[in-house]
């Protein structure tokens, strides 16, 4: 059984795919979720922190999914073809999803609401009922905290695919083909997902860097 605030956040997500969220009503929220308002206001604080909750439960739900693809099994290429594939699918699927990773929120979705107030310093007990108060990250930091989980899971204490370098600029490469899948379709006949186009871009880059490592080991030994 969901508690109150699993329970209020599906209550707020359900109302948002029938009308935009100035309309979203707190009333109808707690009447959905079959609690009072005084709990959406005890768990939330008002509309503002169950916005920023609602965009951080998406969040949460896409760096899950990233890190899924990253246990998908094979070598660098397919664990980031799986990530930019899941990547297009959930920016495509969730409005949210869309908005935390492009800036692009609209006018009726919550938007990137950020607390009125200083936040806690780091490390310091946040009631369970204010945990969404920092709000989401931006756009940016969200691609920065991607490209650090698929770095990270990549390079698993042995010696990374490439210089450490060329694997973060190789994800971020890979994040950004994957955001422009999402936002602009391709032509009628193409992969929808951007995954082809993603190992062809990484197999080039192998072969650069190949290319790069034979050709230092000629210059040394003449």
């Amino acid at each position: 059984m969901p508690t109150a605030r699993e329970a209020l956040l599906d209550a707020a997500r359900a109302a948002l795919a029938t009308r935009p969220w100035p309309a979203v009503r707190m009333v109808d929220v707690a009447a959905a979720a079959g609690v009072s308002r005084q709990t959406l206001h005890n768990e939330f604080g008002g509309k503002d922190g169950l916005a920023r909750a609602l965009v951080g439960r998406a969040a949460d739900t896409y760096l899950a999914g990233v890190e899924r693809a990253l246990r998908t099994a094979g070598g660098t290429g397919d664990k980031l073809a799986a990530t930019a594939a899941w990547t297009v699918r959930a920016t495509r699927k969730d409005e949210l999803v869309r908005g935390l990773l492009t800036g692009c929120w609209g006018d009726r979705l919550p938007g990137p609401l950020r607390p009125p107030h200083p936040l806690r310093p780091p490390g310091a007990l946040v009631p369970a009922r204010r945990r969404a108060d920092a709000g989401p990250p931006t756009p940016a930091e969200l691609l920065d905290r991607i490209r650090d989980r698929v770095v990270a899971a990549l390079d698993d204490g042995g010696r990374p695919p490439c210089d450490p370098a060329a694997l973060v600029a190789t994800c971020e490469l890979v994040l950004r083909l994957a955001l422009s899948y999402a936002l602009v379709p391709p032509s009628p006949g193409t992969p929808g997902d951007g995954v082809p186009l993603v190992r062809d871009v990484l197999e080039r880059a192998a072969g650069a860097v190949a290319g790069t490592d034979r050709g230092a080991t000629g210059a040394e030994a003449t």
